[in-house]
């Protein structure tokens, strides 16, 4: 006789069954023609039977929504808390799946959410491989409404059971990441009475350990995980430090980064790395969502460092997102921040171009099918399966970060640079990039002003950064050797990688080894060519424009003495000479006040001209030089004759004195003249050349003067500006400015 216990046996789990072409839908109870999005729907249902319990009867799919408020519409999966409810009850749950190849994003939620209230259902699920979301519908409220939370009812969930699930938002899994990095870092100052910014420099050393040790497993160059307490107390046996041996190894990995000396050490106590390294490692970096980690870790830098004295390496973020959206870098553009303190532009151009390169395939893939459905003669479901699968796995392949020479690898790999002269940010910069999804790679440990690996002229597309403002570059400030040091086998990586315009770059930087830095720059120099103290933002403007490859663009936080001081009117009349001025916008005192800053500042927006440009300018300021030469030639004439025959009366009768005072006054005339030449042939230039430029001042960007974000902001498009009443942002009014001298142009 059978036991109790065996007659209560489990059914076997729900299986995915595929033939050739075809895929089975266990609710429908037929075969399908296997497609991406059917495959990601198929999937889910046995995670909706397996793992929450559902039922096959409590389950709807692709159900029709016509006569409902929508002809068009259906719902991938419709939920009932029981088979008898299906028949005549509002259901619990909508499920709206997308296929891989997308990013979900605002419209895909709003879907699921019209679906669910269209249906009635409480909660809907927004689903593919890429990310999971669970949500309450606001019945109460206008649609649009909705609220994230932590998950859906399981089958059997009581009323009471529910109704506290509806109660509860989502918990943040970043913050739970955040509080980890957060209690590892007391543990740091507590054990070891370390100030809060040294103490974040020792949770960077080990969490770069951590993901050394990641990559290697993810790659197979090992098969156990190093990062493990458990590890490090037996190696403690065998090993004096077995924590150094693994920094030896992080270090090894990022040497080509610069990122730690040669004889960095963690500088930690044993017990203390083995505490910290408990906390940490159960959380995969590698595989946890980028937008998890990465705000986890924004959120722990904030905390750590706001206070600490270095708000001036975070930039504030509606000011980060208003000039990459106006820069709108794109795939397979060369971006580069020169100053990149913590990171911010960099992270955010990797995930507005990621979204564009994931959007773009998309596109590609509809369209593919879109093109079988009106092929001629038709295709039938059954041959058009295989062919969507086929033309899916084809560029799916081109989006695996992992795989080189692929349009996100290139991207991670190839597109992003940054350098700090801080050695602590260009870690953290480091860090922060690799939490967010990666393009790290790029980022160095260096002086801005000097070239490093595959920082050099002429090569970047955009250029966004804040640079350091208020400090100078002395003439005793020199390259130096130690600055410009690179082993034999990076240099050879490089060159295989860059060529020529690398060796070329790199063998100017040799020649200037003892020479002051700023004897590199035009700006950092006087006329006669000697070397003087210079202010960095200025000397920044000029490298930034050496960088720009020609027609590049740049965007930067400048003091808004660059723009109206008369004793820097240089400074403007070089990059003037150099490049296209595209927009300034002058941002609200507040703006940086949360970061240190005590300056207003504006935002300059220009691009380097072309060779065909900067060919055409130089000819039309030739031009302009000559006639006003011409014009002053008779009066130049004259005056040298007069002064002539009075220095030669000086020398035949020998009055010294007289000599001297001809001669010094011939020079300051000559000199006088040719200064009143430039200053008319630049300004007749400017009428000729005149173009427009958009101005904008700004009162309110969405930070405070304490450094609160989220209050109202009108740089660009978000839900604190109503166009409706508020009118254009200042990006929609900079655009449509934009497309007006297009139009202007293509009209002559």
């Amino acid at each position: 006789m059978a036991s109790a216990a065996s007659a209560a046996k489990p059914a076997a789990p729900l299986a995915l069954r595929t033939e050739i072409g075809k895929i089975y839908s266990h609710v429908r109870k037929k075969w399908l023609v296997v497609t991406p999005e059917e495959t990601v729907r198929q999937e889910y249902l046995l995670t909706l039977v397996n793992e929450y319990g559902y039922s096959l009867d409590q389950i709807g799919e692709e159900m029709n929504l016509t006569g409902r408020g929508s002809a068009q519409a259906r719902a991938d999966f419709v939920i009932w808390a029981s088979a008898q409810d299906k028949k005549d009850k509002k259901p619990l749950i909508v499920v709206e799946c997308k296929a891989d190849n997308i990013r979900i994003g605002e419209g895909d939620y709003t879907q699921g959410e019209y679906y669910a209230r269209v249906l009635d259902a409480p909660f809907f699920v927004t689903h593919n491989h890429r990310e999971t979301r669970y949500w309450k519908v606001l019945k109460e409220k206008l649609p649009g409404t909705r609220q994230e939370i932590e998950n859906i009812p399981h089958a059997g969930d009581s009323e009471k059971e529910i109704k506290e699930l509806l109660k509860k938002l989502r918990v943040f899994r970043e913050e739970e990441f955040a509080k980890v990095l957060h209690e590892c870092h007391n543990i740091i100052r507590n054990r070891q009475h370390m100030d809060p910014v040294k103490a974040f420099d020792e949770i960077a050393k080990i969490l770069f350990i951590k993901v050394v040790q990641e990559r290697k497993l993810k790659k197979a160059k090992q098969r156990d995980n190093l990062f493990r307490a458990e590890w490090l107390r037996t190696q403690r046996v065998q090993l004096t430090d077995p924590v150094a041996n693994l920094f030896n190894d992080a270090k090894k990995e990022l040497r080509n980064d610069r990122l730690f000396d040669r004889d960095d050490a963690v500088q930690l106590k044993f017990d203390t790395v083995v505490e910290i390294v408990e906390k940490l490692e159960a959380y995969n970096l590698s595989d946890t969502g980028e937008d998890v980690k990465g705000i986890a870790f924004e959120k722990f830098l904030g905390r750590t460092f706001r206070g600490e004295g270095l708000g001036q390496f975070f930039t504030p973020r509606p000011v980060v997102e208003f000039m990459i959206r106006l820069l709108a870098p794109q795939e397979g553009e060369i971006i580069l921040d020169p100053s990149s303190g913590s990171g911010g532009f960099l992270i955010r151009a990797f995930e507005i171009v990621r979204q564009q390169i994931l959007e773009s395939a998309d596109q590609a893939y509809q369209a593919y099918k879109a093109g079988l459905a009106g092929a001629s003669p038709p295709l039938s479901e059954s041959e058009q399966g295989p062919l969507l699968q086929a033309k899916y796995d084809e560029i799916q392949a081109t989006l695996d970060q992992q795989a080189e020479g692929s349009r996100l690898w290139n991207l991670a790999n190839r597109c992003l640079f940054g350098v700090d002269a801080n050695e602590r940010m260009a870690r953290t910069s480091k860090m922060n990039m690799i939490m967010h999804g990666d393009g790290h790679g790029g980022v160095h440990h260096h002086n801005g002003l000097l070239n490093v690996n595959g920082i050099f002229e002429n090569r970047f597309d955009i250029i966004m950064t804040n640079p350091p403002f208020g400090a100078s570059v002395e003439p005793q400030d020199k390259v130096t050797t130690e600055q410009i040091h690179l082993e034999e086998e990076t240099y050879k990586l490089y060159v295989e990688r860059y060529g020529a315009p690398y060796v070329q770059a790199r063998e100017k930087l040799v020649a200037v080894i003892d020479k002051p830095i700023g004897g590199l720059f035009e700006l950092g120099r006087n006329a006669q060519g000697k070397v003087l103290s210079a202010d960095t933002e200025t000397l920044f403007l000029e490298r930034y424009l050496h960088l720009l490859a020609p027609g590049g663009r740049l965007g930067v936080v400048l003091p808004e003495g660059i723009f109206n001081n008369p004793s820097l009117d240089y400074v403007r009349q070089h990059c003037e000479d150099r490049a296209r001025l595209l927009a300034v916008v002058s941002l609200p005192a507040e703006t940086f006040i949360s970061t240190g800053a005590t300056v207003k500042c504006s935002l300059l927006f220009l691009q380097r001209h072309t060779e065909a440009e900067a060919a055409a300018y130089q000819a039309a300021l030739a031009q302009a030089t000559q006639e006003r030469t011409d014009h002053h030639a008779p009066t130049r004439a004259a005056r040298l004759d007069e002064l002539n025959v009075q220095l030669a009366d000086a020398v035949v009768n020998r009055r010294a004195e007289d000599r001297k005072r001809l001669q010094a006054e011939r020079k300051t005339y000559l000199r006088d003249l040719d200064a009143t030449i430039t200053r008319e042939a630049r300004a007749l230039l400017k009428q000729r050349l005149d173009y427009p430029v958009f101005l904008y001042e700004a009162e309110q960007v969405g930070i405070s003067a304490t450094g609160e974000t989220g209050t109202r902001n009108e740089l660009y498009p978000n839900p604190t500006w109503d166009a409706t009443t508020d009118g254009p942002t200042a990006l929609e009014l900079y655009q449509a400015f934009q497309t007006q001298l297009v139009s202007i142009s293509s009209a002559v």
